[in-house]
């Protein structure tokens, strides 16, 4: 599609069982999910995809879709690896893995054209009832597309009591070929490295991946840069309500392991994850919110 189009078009389309948006943009292209209000795919205008979308994807209620950027709340993980506060929060014996918003349908509030990008507005109601946890809160999530990809989450506590929360945006990116990416900006960091013990370690030089990578990252201060020499390219990321992010491959042996994902499809993506985990977990004030943010766009890789 021309990248000359003005007027932004939006289409609802079900895929299976999950009712979606399709959004056209004189950016880009994306592919929204009303389940988990999940953005399931992203491709600005002449470029290779930006969020990647796995080609075995399933489209069933009760799910999250892999790929795409699934909403992660109010905690991230295996619950367990959560900090006490966070875990006291949940009162039943099933703890589904990164929380309890991914899979169940959110209500799209908007759809705007807003000084020449297209935002996407959707919240969800946890007072309507999440099995297990009692709090009483409001979570907003918006999308813009415009010369950059912005993905906004604030989640609003309406309690009379302190609201603690993990969580993540799970972003999933489209890499040329990940054995080759770079990912600068991290050098400097402390890190908890889930594989070998929850050891908390530092980051010396940029991040490669070779082999399994699932890896907690804190004390960012600054923007980070997917460089991919395949693809020529460099994706920005700039977090802001943020200090820690998850950065995650699962190589070839996980890879087999997994649902709605090609044993090759580890080398088309890297998922680095704007968080508020470990010791960045959030606790929003009673009658207060708090706002995520993470602005992404790419740009040609320097020689």
């Amino acid at each position: 599609m021309s990248s000359d189009i003005q007027t932004p078009r939006v289409e609802q389309v079900q895929i299976d069982q999950l009712p979606c948006w399709r959004i056209h943009t004189a950016h880009g292209e994306a592919l929204i999910a009303q389940q988990g209000a999940q953005l399931l795919s992203y491709q600005p205008h002449e470029q290779s995809p930006l969020v990647w979308l796995s080609e075995t994807a399933e489209y069933h209620h009760g799910q999250s879709v892999r790929g795409g950027v699934p909403v992660c709340w109010p905690w991230f993980g295996n619950l367990e690896r959560n900090p006490v506060e966070v875990r006291t929060a949940y009162r039943s014996d099933k703890a589904p893995a990164h929380g309890l918003v991914r899979a169940v349908d959110w209500q799209l509030d908007d759809i705007a054209d807003e000084l020449g990008q297209l935002s996407v507005h959707f919240s969800f109601d946890a007072r309507n009832g999440l099995p297990g946890w009692a709090h009483s809160a409001r979570l907003e999530v918006v999308m813009r597309f415009g010369e950059r990809l912005t993905l906004e989450m604030t989640t609003h506590n309406l309690g009379d009591t302190p609201l603690p929360v993990s969580q993540a945006l799970h972003t999933y990116f489209a890499v040329g070929d990940v054995r080759q990416v770079s990912i600068d900006g991290l050098q400097g960091c402390r890190y908890v490295e889930t594989l070998e013990n929850w050891e908390l370690r530092e980051q010396h030089g940029v991040v490669r991946i070779a082999g399994e990578t699932d890896r907690i990252y804190l004390d960012l201060e600054k923007p980070l840069v997917i460089r991919d020499p395949v693809w020529e390219r460099g994706i920005h990321l700039q977090a802001s309500g943020s200090r820690s992010a998850v950065v995650w491959n699962p190589w070839i042996d996980k890879a087999a392991r997994l649902s709605q994902f090609a044993d090759d499809a580890w080398q088309d993506m890297l998922c680095i994850e704007t968080a508020r985990v470990w010791d960045d977990v959030m606790s929003v004030a009673p009658g207060r919110s708090e706002t995520m943010k993470v602005e992404i766009w790419s740009e040609p890789l320097e020689a």
